[in-house]
C-alpha cells in the first residue's frame, strides 16, 4: 500500500479527542491515539514483542513460513501462543495474525498509561475506548472505498478490527476481495480470521461463503466483505455512509 494512501486511510479512524502519534520499528509502522503522547513506552512495547517473535522464529523457523496452523512449544511466550491459537481457529498459518498481534500487544501495554487507546498497524486495529468510534473502510478500487465506515460501539471494547485484502497491500492472500474486515474481542484473532475469509473470496458470489466461514470461527463478532460493487455483512456491524470530498 502506497504511503499516500496509507496516510489517507489512517485519518479515517475517528480519534480527534485524543493525542495522535506514530511509532515505526522496521516493518512495524504504528499509528496510535491515546490521552497523551506515549511514544517512549510504545517504542519499548514494539521492541519487546518483535524480539519475542524473532526469537521464536529462530528456534522454530516453520512459525514464519507455515501456511497451516502449528502447535505451540511449551516454552512459547503468551503472544506466540495467542497467534498460534488464533491461527488454529481460522485454519491459517500463525504469521497471518502478526500485525494484529503487534497492535494488541502494544495497545494493551499502553492501557497502563491511558484509559483510551487506539493502535493501527497496517489496517489492523486495537481499540479500547469509553466512547463509540468510527473506522473508515479502505477497499482499493471498489466504489465503496472511503464511502462507508463502521461504527464501533464502546460496549464492545476492547476490540480488534482487522482488514485483509486480495487487491491492496503486500500481505499474502489467495483471494481477490477488496477488503475483508473482521471484528472480535482480539486483534490477533481478527487478523487471522480476516486472512482466512479473504482467501476464499474471489468473486461477489463468494460473499455468502465468506460470511458462513466468519460465523464458524470462534470469537468472531462481525464481518464486512467488499468486492467490486458488492458488499455483505454479518454480526456486530453498523455501517455508516461517509461523504466524499466535495459532497
Amino acid at each position: 500500500m502506497g504511503e499516500e494512501i496509507e496516510r489517507k486511510y489512517r485519518s479515517w479512524v475517528a480519534s480527534e479527542d485524543l493525542v495522535i502519534f506514530e511509532v515505526v520499528k522496521k516493518e512495524s509502522d504504528l499509528f496510535i491515539s491515546a490521552d497523551q503522547d506515549l511514544t517512549i513506552p510504545a517504542k519499548q512495547l514494539i521492541e519487546e514483542c518483535r524480539a519475542v517473535i524473532k526469537d521464536y522464529i529462530e528456534r522454530c523457523p516453520q512459525f514464519k513460513s507455515s501456511l497451516q496452523p502449528l502447535e505451540a512449544t511449551s516454552a512459547a511466550a503468551p503472544i506466540i501462543k495467542e497467534m498460534i491459537e488464533a491461527s488454529q481457529r481460522a485454519n491459517v498459518g500463525p504469521m497471518a495474525a502478526v500485525a494484529g498481534a503487534v497492535s494488541e500487544y502494544v495497545g494493551r501495554g499502553l492501557l497502563n498509561f491511558s484509559p483510551e487507546v487506539i493502535v493501527e498497524n497496517g489496517g489492523d486495529i486495537f481499540i479500547k475506548s469509553s466512547r463509540d468510534r468510527v473506522v473508515g473502510i479502505y477497499a482499493g478500487s471498489s466504489p465503496f472505498s472511503g464511502r462507508i465506515s463502521l461504527k464501533v460501539k464502546a460496549s464492545l471494547a476492547p476490540v480488534g478490527i482487522c482488514t485483509s485484502s486480495g487487491t491492496v497491500g503486500h500481505s499474502m492472500s489467495f483471494g481477490k476481495s477488496d477488503s475483508v474486515t473482521v471484528i472480535s474481542g482480539s486483534a490477533t484473532g481478527s487478523d487471522a480470521a480476516a486472512t482466512a475469509i479473504a482467501n476464499i473470496v474471489n468473486a461477489p458470489k463468494d460473499i455468502a461463503g465468506g460470511i458462513k466461514l466468519a460465523r464458524s470461527i470462534k470469537g468472531i463478532k462481525g464481518v464486512l466483505i467488499v468486492i467490486g460493487k458488492k458488499f455483505g455483512a454479518w454480526g456486530e456491524v453498523e455501517i455508516l455512509r461517509r461523504k466524499a470530498s466535495g459532497e
